[in-house]
């Protein structure tokens, strides 16, 4: 019996050990926390907000100066035929009801008539002489005193304005984001290693949602007297 138990000990120790590699690994990446579309008076917006926690690969290249750039992607679309859509959504919905944790619409990409795609490269770097994080965005930059408050800015990513006139008010459209880092602009050497490891892989994937314009009410911003 005690070698039952030391044995059953062990087992559990073990299984123990399995768990929290995989929630540490789970939760080392990217992922979406929250998606929105928005309609203000240059049009529609997209928004999306995501969890980002960088490996210790990817934070000690940054800390000795690699630059990091990042892609923040999204797109409308719209079914070619509504009721093939319908009935692809239904199974999709089925399929996420037994397997899927997180609401999270497949979708046959190739049925679609686009209506919109934009993405926004975003640079992040460290200076290690005055050791500040910067941000930039083309021409545009801001610096910051940690990683972490670099990262609560890149996780907010918002596409540019889309022409209402693109949607039409009774339609119903697929709208999608990713953000993802972009190892073809890292140095020679790390793409390698990028391209035969783990470490690099940093994607939220695509992530898409259902609108529908006739359920978006506008978003009026209050201007100062």
């Amino acid at each position: 019996m005690p070698c039952c138990k030391k044995l059953l000990s062990a087992l559990l120790r073990s299984v123990l050990l399995v768990w929290l590699s995989v929630a540490a690994a789970q939760a080392e990446g990217i992922s979406v926390n929250k998606v929105e579309v928005r309609l203000g008076e240059e049009g529609y917006q997209l928004s999306a907000s995501y969890n980002i926690s960088l490996n210790s690969v990817v934070q000690q290249a940054l800390s000795r100066g690699i630059p990091l750039y990042f892609v923040g992607e999204f797109s409308i679309t719209r079914s070619r035929w509504d009721w093939l859509d319908n009935a692809q959504q239904a199974v999709s919905r089925g399929i996420q009801y037994y397997f899927v944790d997180k609401p999270k619409l497949t979708h046959w990409s190739w049925l679609d008539a686009g209506i919109f795609k934009g993405e926004q490269t975003v640079r992040l770097s460290y200076n290690v002489l005055t050791r500040r994080y910067r941000i930039s965005r083309g021409a545009l930059f801001q610096n910051f005193e940690s990683l972490e408050e670099m990262l609560n800015i890149l996780a907010r990513q918002n596409s540019a304005a889309i022409p209402a006139e693109l949607m039409k008010k009774d339609g119903k459209y697929m709208a999608a984001a990713r953000l993802r880092l972009d190892i073809t602009q890292l140095p020679r050497p790390l793409q390698v290693n990028a391209l035969t490891g783990n470490d690099w892989t940093l994607d939220s994937a695509w992530y898409r949602w259902v609108i529908n314009p006739a359920e978006i009410t506008p978003h009026i911003e209050s201007k100062a007297e």
